[in-house]
């Protein structure tokens, strides 16, 4: 998702993109005679470790490239909503600086980014990306940013709570009924124990609920992006299936519009048996909340059609040089674009400090580069792999989605769908998925 004021980490290697889109320069020319560029997304100065991996790469950067000084600025979060749109309009981005995969349409949509069409070809690893990933940044056959990293959703579970209920933690759900079924057994543990957790607020249950809308063959607008489709079968499902487990089942437990650090707390305590996210949960679960990496697991979205996805990557201020476009495409093919190297690719640098390697994503590349980062990247894991196996293996049947258009303004609509669903036991499904349809029909309209 675009951002719902939760820390968005993207930590496949346990460096987050933990940063601010500060005021850029359109100063091209440093006093040297270098060509300048200013970039965001650095770690903040309380993430030691991630700050200085970040500062290690400029500065062999720089000693590759002589001829560019580039101006880091770091701030929390990466992106903040709020002063996004702002920063944009008012010319202040960096010149090279850091979007959600949903944030592409609409940065081209109010002419605030460059285009790099004529210059990607000098990109070396831009072909060896994901041709869906690239697409995002592709408007009406123009290029206008460079994806970095991407995520798809799936189910983490609690391996130990599985056996403490009589599941087997090899064989997690793989349909909404056996996650249901599974939920049930693991509440029977008692002690506060919820056998499936859920967001419900700060647009963050609307994201879920685009997720599992997705993973029963629905969606949440139409093909051609006019109208709402939430009000449908699938709809109708997602929604049954969460009041059932909620009211008939006790098995979402009493206390509902939580948000994703309620439920990472309550994995990390093993108090929670599954709850919907993408693998760079996972070591938040372990580092912050108090997890083991031997107790996680992650299978694949539950329904079998697809799966969210969602990511970031970086665009460039419409007014940069053709001299910064170039630096700033080489500083992001040294950091972030060759496999096996660079901020997140080192998986030797990581794995020395401490940093978790072998989750299963981010997994940008394919070919010989995918199969090249994934030697580099099994070689130094320390994380026990085989308890992703699953969600790789069953990813390879779901369909991949990005995330509808006017994301956070649906995931609003779509929050109080979902927090009456848990709060409310005698809500009426019919006329919320009614009544958000008619809202999102309104947002769409406006565009």
């Amino acid at each position: 998702m675009r951002s719902t004021g939760i820390r968005r980490t993207l930590v496949a290697l346990g460096v987050g993109a933990l940063t601010l889109t500060a005021c850029g320069s359109n100063d091209d020319q440093a006093a040297d005679g270098k060509t300048r560029i200013t970039v965001n997304c650095m770690p903040p100065k309380s993430a030691k470790v991630d700050r200085r991996f970040f500062e290690e790469d400029i500065a062999a950067f720089e000693k590759k490239n002589p001829d560019i000084d580039v101006v880091p600025h770091d701030a929390f979060p990466c992106q903040d909503p709020k002063t996004f749109d702002a920063k944009l309009a008012g010319g202040q981005m960096e010149d090279v600086f850091y979007t959600y995969f949903t944030d592409a349409g609409h940065v081209v949509d109010i002419h605030q980014a460059a285009d790099l069409t004529p210059y990607v070809k000098e990109l070396k690893s831009y072909g060896t990306i994901q041709q869906q990933l690239r697409d995002i940044y592709t408007v009406d056959g123009r290029i206008y940013g460079v994806p970095r990293t991407g995520y798809s959703m799936g189910l983490i579970y609690h391996r130990q709570l599985f056996e403490q209920a009589g599941l087997d933690p090899d064989r997690p759900p793989t349909t909404w009924a056996e996650v249901r079924d599974a939920a049930k057994k693991i509440a029977a543990l008692g002690d506060g124990t919820v056998g499936y957790a859920d967001y419900s607020a700060q647009n963050q249950g609307g994201w879920h609920f685009t997720a599992e809308l997705y993973s029963q063959g629905g969606d949440v607008v139409t093909p051609d992006g006019e109208k709402a489709a939430v009000d449908s079968p699938e709809g109708r499902a997602v929604l049954q299936t969460l009041h059932d487990m909620r009211w008939t089942d006790d098995s979402m437990g009493s206390k509902q519009l939580l948000v994703i650090n309620d439920v990472q707390q309550m994995m990390g305590a093993g108090k929670l048996g599954m709850y919907l996210a993408a693998p760079d949960n996972i070591p938040i679960l372990v580092k912050e909340k108090g997890a083991e990496y031997k107790d996680l697991a992650l299978a694949p979205m539950p329904g079998g059609q697809a799966t969210l996805i969602g990511g970031d990557g970086y665009m460039f201020h419409k007014k940069a040089s053709p001299e910064q476009i170039r630096a700033g495409l080489k500083w992001l093919d040294h950091m972030f674009l060759t496999p096996g190297d660079g901020f997140l690719g080192d998986y030797a640098r990581a794995r020395t400090n401490d940093a978790p390697v072998g989750l299963p994503e981010p997994r940008l590349f394919t070919g010989a580069a995918d199969a090249k980062d994934q030697r580099a990247k099994e070689s130094h894991a320390n994380v026990p792999v085989e308890n992703y196996q699953a969600f790789l293996d069953g990813n390879q049947s779901l369909e991949m989605r990005i995330e509808p258009p006017q994301a956070q303004q649906l995931y609003s609509v779509l929050d109080g769908v979902v927090s009456a669903v848990l709060t409310k036991e005698d809500a009426d499904i019919d006329r919320l998925l009614k009544d958000a349809s008619t809202k999102i029909d309104g947002i769409l309209a406006r565009g």
